[in-house]
């Protein structure tokens, strides 16, 4: 499963290669994508366990940077 995600307050490329990367590591992500120019985050995984995946990306991405929300 791909969704599309939109991203608020994301302040600099540099916290978003360090999302990306991080969400890239978690088990089942087959695809990740997290830009500071468009705000958006692509995740890719497997179905069953996209919505664990997706629960330990936010969290990731509120450890990398505490004031950028993913939109879902």
């Amino acid at each position: 499963m791909r969704k599309t995600f939109a991203l608020e307050d994301l302040d600099c490329a540099n916290c978003a290669a360090k999302m990306e990367n991080a969400i890239k590591n978690l088990e089942g992500v087959t695809f990740v994508s997290v830009s500071y120019l468009t705000q958006k985050m692509v995740l890719e995984a497997d179905d069953e366990k996209f919505d664990g995946i997706l629960k330990k990306a936010v969290k990731l991405c509120k450890k990398i940077e505490p004031d950028c929300t993913i939109l879902l």
